[in-house]
């Protein structure tokens, strides 16, 4: 596709991506994503022909204008919508696919100081969640959802979802719908009520001789976990 049919596509997806559009006269003020990808079109197409300055400072401007920060070399496919989008940075040498959805204070990073590849490739069809870190030269599989506040070091397998610090890889829990970012398991309250449940097992399986010990002890606990709640007030 040429540069404006591009644009032109980026404008459309907004419609597809977000119910609170409720008017096109809304694009031109309530939606800073849209316009950082406009600045980048242009930088992008420009950065392409070899210039350096000029892709830059269009990008500078971008970023003073919208608070979203895109590397003019970085490479975005078609549909990228950036919902919200303050705080987003996308390095240099980030390579986005098709359909990808990006929310606020992200972060697509490098930790190396090297020339060459350094920064993540989505695949298509991935979620990004808000706050999330992804960093390094590491792949988000095509259809994959990063939970929000994440950070991923590791490649993330396609058709995964990621959360965590560091981010730890489901299969379960994926969801087909674009936009069911919330369809995530709670891993740490999962393994929580597993603990619990196998205390409760242990318990049993002592012999009522010891278990009366045990409650008294367990009363005990309870009494420092009281005056531990206590303190804090």
């Amino acid at each position: 596709m040429n540069l404006f049919s591009l644009i032109k596509e980026d404008f459309l997806n907004v419609k597809r991506n977000d119910p609170a559009l409720h008017s096109t006269f809304e694009l031109f003020f309530n939606y800073p994503g849209l316009w950082a990808l406009f600045f980048y079109r242009f930088a992008h197409a420009l950065y392409q022909t070899g210039l350096r300055f000029l892709p830059r400072f269009i990008s500078a401007i971008g970023l003073f204008l919208t608070t979203i920060d895109i590397h003019p070399a970085a490479v975005l496919g078609r549909r990228v919508f950036i919902d919200h989008g303050v705080g987003v940075v996308i390095g240099e040498t980030t390579i986005i696919g098709n359909d990808v959805i990006i929310y606020q204070q992200v972060t697509l990073g490098g930790v190396s100081t090297s020339k060459g590849k350094r920064h993540p490739t989505l695949e298509n069809n991935v979620v990004i969640g808000a706050g999330s870190k992804i960093l390094g030269n590491i792949t988000i599989g095509a259809n994959s959802k990063v939970g929000a506040n994440s950070v991923v070091v590791k490649d993330v397998p396609a058709d995964s979802t990621a959360i965590g610090i560091p981010a730890r890889v489901l299969k379960r829990g994926y969801d087909k719908t674009p936009l069911s970012h919330n369809k995530i398991p709670d891993v740490n309250k999962e393994i929580f009520e597993y603990l619990l449940k196998r205390i409760e097992v242990l318990e049993d399986a002592l012999p009522k001789t010891k278990q009366k010990n045990i409650k008294e002890r367990d009363h005990q606990l309870e009494e420092l976990y009281d005056n531990f709640i206590h303190s804090m007030e």
